[in-house]
């Protein structure tokens, strides 16, 4: 089970709702995809005039626990600001909190996004940071009082997979008890599949899934994968090594001599 803010959840996949073809198919992908929770982005804009009553009602009808998300935002004032029209206009304490600082690669500022998060740990939000592999960074939110971290694999929609293996693993290791969620950069399952066998407690993934050529079965095929890949962890995974093993021993195997004579 996958435990974030002292509630559980079976599905250890998130899944953005941003970018599918049509309302249905985000609906297909979702249910096809087992995930307990989607994020949302939140326009400061629709906030104000209530526009797009019919996505915030299609959501209410997945019947998912909504992740509420400061996309976009440059500043840790807009993104504090954002995060509190999203717990009034959602009802939830819940915020994934996005400070972004470059328009090339959406790298997280991570200056500013110390200070929000301190900022809304202190207000009362269960904060779940979009951030780097950056250990001081991390070391910095879990003070500030978040619970979560969501390191990204790679650059937002850049379909890289994990760029920074060896910092994933340490990141791993110096917060053995703190969830750790994959959050950008996965493009194929085996890329989600890795990410759970180094022992991250989930994958959250949006372009991969609503920009492939059949949402659906994407969705299915990264659930198979990040399920495999935890079981995988769990099981405990053998060690490369530079030389072969034999998986069948050579001591006692009959050896016979053939004579050509």
């Amino acid at each position: 089970m996958l435990d974030l803010y002292s509630t559980r959840f079976s599905s250890r996949m998130l899944l953005g709702t941003a970018g599918y073809a049509s309302p249905d198919m985000l609906r297909q992908a979702v249910e096809a995809s087992g995930a307990e929770i989607v994020t949302v982005s939140l326009r400061r804009e629709s906030a104000r005039v209530r526009t797009g009553q019919g996505f915030w009602a299609l959501i209410e009808q997945l019947g998912r626990r909504v992740l509420p998300n400061t996309a976009d935002c440059r500043t840790a004032k807009e993104a504090i600001a954002t995060a509190q029209m999203a717990r009034e206009l959602f009802g939830t304490n819940w915020i994934k909190l996005e400070v972004i600082a470059n328009d090339d690669t959406l790298q997280p500022e991570l200056f500013s996004l110390v200070e929000a998060a301190t900022e809304l740990c202190a207000e009362g939000f269960d904060v779940l940071p979009y951030t780097t592999e950056d250990l001081s960074a991390a070391e910095r939110l879990v003070s500030a009082g978040c619970q979560v971290l969501m390191p990204w694999g790679s650059p937002i929609g850049s379909a890289r997979g994990l760029a920074n293996k060896s910092a994933l693993q340490t990141l791993r290791a110096y917060f053995p008890d703190t969830p750790l969620i994959i959050d950008a950069g996965i493009g194929v399952p085996s890329h989600a599949a890795e990410a759970m066998e180094m022992g991250y407690d989930a994958v959250l993934l949006n372009t991969a899934v609503a920009k492939a050529g059949d949402p659906v079965k994407m969705a299915k095929g990264f659930a198979k994968a990040i399920q495999a890949g935890r079981l995988a962890y769990e099981a405990g995974i053998v060690e490369p090594r530079d030389m072969a093993s034999p998986s069948t021993p050579v001591v006692g195997t009959p050896f016979f001599k053939i004579d050509h004579a």
